[in-house]
């Protein structure tokens, strides 16, 4: 069994077009291929605002799969520390032994789910879509963007987040990596009203958009609400959109933002990532629609991505004992 830590793998791997490639095949894997993926176990840690998940999926005649620990410890920043964490091992599929663990820190769960965003802004929102809202300036904040303007001609920024310096940190590093403008918004009501696709990467427990907010157009991808007490658009909001989308159905009515509807008939309409991106379902059908959409974060993800990293640790290791 391997072992590689995070600067093995940080050497190796990007957010970039091919990844979020290989995480759109994973959505269309869940709908098409027989998938073996258990519900999410989590740990929750109230005293220190933390959480622990374990995630998994097999897909069928991959010949590895990925076991995931995943942690957020959201008071993390007073420590002076990222909130995210974990690592994945990598089981063969035939004989279960360990092929590897990827003490990655949190990072592969951090791009995969950047990559998610990606695959949702590209048949979901507008292909016009040129002004981007973030709700949040942590690290995901940042990767959502960089993903979304991978996707969509993105010309201007509109962010908002608690504390300012935070903001004004996102704003200086954005403006320089993507040369991009960003706006500091006193608002999330501003931020949405201003922009065509927004991404809100928060952990509230409390709706942080309202559906007299939305506007014809605009997109709303919604990353933050991955357990029961999560919350970051008002039951109305989605109830208002005309096509909701999720990463999993069944998941995002126990975690994620469908949870509020109650017995509203966007349970029924709403339709899985997977099903767009297989062409089963439609996505956006005309500029004007409002549409949402929920993830949670899937099994298949990490499986995807922990194949993918794994063959090219691997590549890199013979490239380097070739050399020597």
């Amino acid at each position: 069994m391997r072992l590689f830590d995070q600067k093995d793998i940080d050497k190796v791997i990007r957010l970039d077009t091919s990844l979020v490639s290989i995480i759109e095949d994973a959505f269309t894997d869940l709908v098409t291929k027989q998938t073996q993926m258990p519900p999410i176990m989590r740990v929750d840690v109230p005293e220190h605002n933390g959480e622990l998940d374990i995630k998994s999926a097999y897909i069928e005649g991959d010949d590895s799969f990925a076991v995931k620990l995943s942690s957020g410890f959201f008071n993390n920043s007073e420590l002076g520390l990222p909130s995210a964490n974990g690592l994945m091992i990598l089981i063969d599929s035939r004989t279960g032994r360990p092929l590897a663990v990827l003490a990655d820190e949190g990072l592969l769960t951090e791009l995969r789910t950047a990559a998610a965003g990606a695959v949702a802004a590209k048949y979901c929102s507008s292909e016009n879509s040129r002004k981007a809202g973030i709700i949040g300036t942590g690290a995901q904040a940042r990767l959502q963007l960089k993903a979304l303007a991978l996707v969509r001609p993105i010309e201007s920024v509109f962010v908002y987040g608690r504390k300012t310096d935070h903001a004004r940190s996102f704003k200086v590093d954005m403006e320089e990596e993507l040369g991009i403008g960003v706006k500091i918004c006193n608002s999330v009501k501003e931020v949405v009203e201003q922009s065509d696709v927004v991404v809100t990467t928060t952990p509230s427990k409390t709706p942080l958009i309202y559906s007299d907010w939305l506007h014809p157009g605009l997109h709303i991808t919604a990353m933050g609400s991955d357990a029961e007490h999560k919350q970051e658009l008002d039951a109305s909001v989605l109830e208002k959109a005309d096509l909701v989308v999720c990463d999993v159905k069944a998941q995002s009515m126990r975690l994620g933002e469908l949870r509020s509807c109650g017995q509203s008939p966007v349970l029924e309409q709403a339709r899985e990532l997977g099903a767009l991106t297989s062409g089963r379902d439609d996505g956006r059908k005309s500029e004007d629609q409002i549409t949402i959409c929920d993830l949670t974060g899937t099994g298949v993800q990490d499986t995807a991505i922990a194949r993918h990293v794994y063959s090219l640790l691997v590549t890199e290791e013979d490239v380097i004992h070739e050399r020597s």
